[in-house]
């Protein structure tokens, strides 16, 4: 009998969930989408009641993207089902993190299978852009370090607190993105997202100035490191089209390796079971 897989997404995807569909799927198992906008979430329904009604309709393990820090466990607790984090709030992506690590390993250390606390060793991983609002930048902030990787964090006060660079152990902070495209093996760059600034009215061309990854400044400074970007990709703002399309990009190959990166985690959460 198959598996049947709900996937609850409370904010806009087009990567994690198209993934995740595949990947179920790859697995064998049914899955069914269900969003804000088409579904009785839209008419107020609780985080709560949507998931235990998903439970009463069968599903047996839930992938959630959610708005808010924390709902995976909250919504585990109380469906007592598998839940799969597919990003909450400004929390984490954890995800996103692995496929980024299994993306890197391709380039920086080919043939390794298996992992531990110096396999990156020796590799800097600078992280540009709107850090404060990413959870992207959160969750690889949370792994790579502990691979032994040196993490730079870059970008403008406004987007990168003082305190980010306290973060914890191999986490650094550089406001000069030349000066740490200099450092870097892999540069990893993230957009403004603007659904969280609150108001906060940022000098656009001023950060391209400063932050925008371009050709000529990839050539310049970072010769053969590696890009990468979770995406959404907003061109001619945090990168250009020379920048994401050039030979040293692996943005296509990270959303290619979500699929069997997210094939892992689902098998895991249907035979293991809980929070992931």
């Amino acid at each position: 009998m198959k598996r049947k897989i709900a996937l609850l997404f409370y904010e806009s995807s087009t990567r994690t969930r198209t993934s995740f569909e595949l990947a179920a799927k790859a697995l064998g198992a049914d899955t069914t989408l269900v969003s804000s906008l088409s579904s009785s979430i839209e008419k107020g329904e609780s985080l709560k009641d949507t998931g235990l009604t998903l439970r009463a309709l069968g599903a047996e393990a839930i992938i959630l993207r959610h708005n808010s820090s924390g709902a995976p466990w909250l919504l585990e607790a109380e469906t007592r089902l598998p839940v799969v984090n597919a990003g909450d709030g400004m929390h984490e992506h954890p995800t996103q993190a692995l496929l980024d690590l299994r993306t890197i390993l391709t380039h920086l250390r080919p043939g390794v299978t298996t992992v531990d606390g110096e396999t990156l060793a020796g590799v800097t991983v600078t992280i540009v852009g709107d850090i404060m609002h990413s959870r992207v930048a959160r969750s690889n902030m949370m792994l790579l370090p502990r691979l032994g990787a040196h993490v730079i964090l870059c970008g403008q006060r406004e987007l990168l607190p003082e305190v980010a660079g306290q973060a914890g152990p191999g986490i650094t902070l550089e406001r000069n993105f030349d000066a740490a495209l200099h450092q870097s093996q892999v540069v990893m760059m993230l957009r403004i997202q603007g659904e969280r600034l609150a108001g906060l009215q940022l000098d656009l061309e001023e950060y391209k100035a400063n932050y925008q990854l371009t050709g000529p400044r990839l050539a310049a400074h970072a010769p053969k490191a590696v890009v990468m970007h979770p995406g959404p990709i907003i061109r001619g703002m945090e990168v250009t089209a020379g920048a994401a399309d050039g030979v040293q990009s692996v943005i296509l190959e990270q959303v290619k390796n979500g699929v069997a990166i997210r094939m892992a985690v689902v098998e895991r959460a249907l035979t293991v079971g809980g929070a992931a």
